[in-house]
């Protein structure tokens, strides 16, 4: 969707500020919001695309307004909201208000190096051949879909190259809205600078972009 999350190419928010040995947490409490978002996607009861549409369906003006954390800690509100595990009243009061409701799974304390190591791996087997090669040239398809999706707004109607196939992996777009996995070819795609930003941009800059099949066309 065209979110307040697809800022590639926005203007008036100033250049990205990097912190010299930037700790991963800077309070206790986004290690806390770190740590709850990742037990209660390892329940099972929402993917991780639907997670990250959660957060991207925040409103602009909370999204823009709101920390790294923050915006996760918003999303999982929402998450647990639709999945019916909390209440407007229990979010409200901070507790709980009545019976835990079931999970399909609980990620323990001793079992979370195990669990983070190992990933949640997205590939998947190869049921139908690759409809691009490595050197094809492509262009993505111009698409506003309000739901989810992983292409990127500034790079919708764009010519580029096949640099690399990784292979077939869950389709995100279908995966977030409970619709299955669809697995399908993911590709390296190689663009020029200008031909996403126009002749105004720096002539030297290129961009790779990972891209599902059904963002692409033959040139």
């Amino acid at each position: 969707m065209n979110g307040a999350q697809d800022l590639g190419g926005q203007m008036g928010f100033g250049p990205i500020e990097l912190e010299e040995n930037e700790p991963n947490f800077h309070s206790p409490w986004e290690e806390r919001a770190f740590a709850v978002t990742l037990a209660m996607g390892a329940t099972g009861s929402w993917t991780l695309d639907a997670s990250r549409h959660a957060r991207e369906t925040l409103p602009p003006a909370v999204y823009l307004s709101s920390s790294y954390y923050e915006i996760w800690t918003r999303g999982l509100e929402k998450l647990v909201l639709a999945a019916g595990l909390v209440s407007e009243e229990e979010l409200k009061a901070g507790k709980s208000l009545g019976p835990a409701k079931p999970v399909k799974r609980v990620l323990k304390a001793n079992d979370v190096a195990a669990t983070l190591s190992k990933g949640g791996p997205v590939d998947r087997p190869e049921e139908n051949p690759a409809r691009f090669a490595v050197g094809d040239r492509v262009r993505t398809r111009r698409m506003h879909p309000e739901t989810h999706t992983r292409l990127p707004r500034y790079a919708r109607d764009v010519e580029g190259v096949i640099e690399a196939v990784h292979g077939v992996h869950v389709f995100p777009d279908t995966n977030a809205h409970g619709k299955g996995e669809q697995p399908t070819w993911l590709y390296g795609v190689l663009f020029k600078g200008t031909d996403i930003w126009g002749p105004d941009s720096d002539p030297g800059l290129t961009l790779r972009i990972d891209l599902w099949e059904p963002y692409l066309d033959p040139a």
